[in-house]
């Protein structure tokens, strides 16, 4: 069966925040399905599903207490194989977030486990005794701050939680937790689903000697403390990887059916690579390497660069759900880099998540320190753009207060008045509009092999300027992307014979060149 996934462009939905049909302040799959129609005009492949499964929300959603449900906030199952069917008719394929690195504390399985130390599931999760003073046995951190150590009064031991003590790490040591694992895997692929979006699958498998993080010897203290570390002893470790062989070969039973995993790591290329090497891996992972860093030439070169002799494949991101919106981030709320970053993240090889909202040009969301939801945001203000600003409702419609996301009183995040003004109506029928700058730009990739599935070569260029070639068969495209801010002229051969698909912000193409305004760009299309 073809690879699907391969190149493609997938949308990833917060559900909380896309759209609220039933009037409770918060989005749902039935918002999803009525709004179907909306993304399959953008063009894209499929969908990405952050968590839905029944959940106490303290991370909202990652905390999973039954894997096999829905949350009844957001609907029930029947929702959601609504939500299947109709997305599949529509020629859209379904991904759905996998959290198996941690339970909520409330799952039935970590309620027994925390029982006894020798019940049934006492050992699914990873308890360790304490120092004989009665601390922690190591110095592991979690993301969210603090110890990643919980002391249970009942087991009269500490529990593992790489994020908030409601989130107990699943002990993957434990050949029954892998194989129930499997069986959730199952249950979801029984039902049609067409691939998982795997949250930190890198983090399963701990040192079985609970051996503690060499430093990290940063020169300048980074702004949470779990970074001044090495996360050598509960991160990556190789037998993460006998479990993903196993993943892959149930995954491959069912032909058509693929698997992103989120890989955070240093070293973040390299580690991306790892996860997704053939046959028996990943079909895809993505790093944080674009989301952290500045939008640099190099830094994209270094990108393509990386991937151009591995086996594997990328995916790639400018944004999603953990990080501040790229269009404040990175873009500094310039609507001209905010285009030409998207110009440039479509044209990469790989495949493509776009976040909710980024086809709208959305900036980061203005939330009061009062209305914050998020616990990462809480514990780290006033210390930067948290992960609510990225999460709040989309705005539909322009003139609502609610911008057409919902007909509650309130809302679970407050509609930003700012992004009203660029509410998906307002954008429909302006052709200048991000929304269908973004849809153009997803046309021409699927329209092309080489933009879609060809490889990629970097191209010399002036400073500033990004460029690389995309190849498949007889189609060359030339990809162009000013990203300093200063008019650059770019000469290559093969210009007189180029065809120009798309140019923007005062691109102009010459008979040996093409000049760049600021933040301009161009892609070109030269027949072999």
């Amino acid at each position: 069966m073809a690879e699907w996934w391969r190149g493609a462009v997938i949308y990833q939905i917060y559900p909380r925040s896309f759209l609220d049909t039933n009037a409770d302040g918060i989005g749902d799959l039935a918002g999803i399905t009525r709004k179907l129609d909306y993304i399959a005009a953008l063009g894209v492949d499929g969908v990405w599903l952050s968590p839905f499964y029944r959940s106490p929300m303290k991370d909202f959603g990652y905390d999973v207490s039954d894997y096999l449900d829905v949350d009844p906030i957001f609907g029930t199952l029947a929702d959601f194989d609504t939500l299947l069917a109709e997305a599949h008719h529509r020629g859209l394929k379904v991904v759905i977030d996998q959290v198996w690195s941690h339970s909520s504390n409330m799952h039935p399985w970590f309620v027994e486990s925390s029982g006894s130390r020798d019940n049934p599931k006492a050992d699914w999760y990873v308890w360790a005794d304490p120092k004989p003073d009665g601390t922690p046995p190591n110095n592991w951190l979690a993301s969210f701050g603090g110890p990643a150590w919980t002391w249970s009064p009942l087991r009269r031991q500490y529990y593992l939680h790489n994020f908030l003590p409601e989130q107990p790490d699943l002990n993957y040591w434990n050949p029954e937790v892998r194989e129930q694992i499997l069986n959730v895997a199952k249950f979801w692929l029984d039902r049609g689903v067409d691939g998982f979006r795997l949250d930190v699958i890198n983090y399963i498998v701990h040192d079985q000697e609970l051996r503690d993080n060499p430093p990290a010897l940063r020169a300048v203290p980074p702004p949470l403390a779990t970074m001044m570390q090495r996360h050598v002893f509960d991160r990556s470790r190789p037998e993460a990887l006998d479990f993903i062989r196993d993943l892959r070969r149930l995954m491959d039973g069912y032909g058509g059916r693929m698997t992103v995993g989120e890989i955070g790591d240093e070293p973040p290329l390299p580690r991306q690579q790892e996860y997704t090497a053939p046959p028996d891996r990943l079909h895809t992972a993505y790093s944080f390497y674009l989301l952290q860093g500045p939008a640099t030439p190099e830094r994209f070169a270094q990108a393509l660069s990386s991937w151009a002799d591995a086996p594997g494949w990328p995916s790639w991101s400018l944004g999603n759900h953990d990080v501040a919106r790229y269009a404040s981030r990175i873009a500094r709320e310039d609507p001209s880099v905010t285009r030409t970053l998207m110009a440039a993240l479509l044209a990469l090889r790989g495949t493509i998540f776009l976040y909710q909202g980024e086809e709208l040009g959305l900036p980061q969301g203005e939330v009061p320190f009062e209305l914050l939801r998020d616990p990462y945001d809480i514990n780290s203000y006033p210390a930067g753009e948290g992960r609510d600003g990225a999460r709040t409702p989309i705005p539909w419609l322009g003139e609502p207060a609610l911008a057409g996301f919902s007909d509650a009183a309130l809302t679970w995040l407050p509609v930003d008045p700012n992004h009203r003004l660029l509410a998906a109506d307002r954008q429909e029928g302006d052709p200048a509009s991000m929304l269908n700058f973004t849809r153009r730009l997803i046309a021409l990739r699927q329209a092309s092999p080489a933009l879609k599935t060809g490889e990629a070569l970097l191209l010399d260029a002036p400073l500033g300027v990004l460029a690389f070639e995309r190849r498949q068969g007889d189609e060359r495209v030339i990809c162009l992307f000013e990203l300093d801010g200063r008019p650059a002229s770019v000469r290559l051969p093969g210009f007189a014979e180029a065809e120009p698909l798309f140019m923007w912000h005062g691109a102009c193409r010459r008979e040996d060149r093409i000049d760049l305004a600021p933040f301009a760009g161009a892609l070109l299309r030269i027949e072999a």
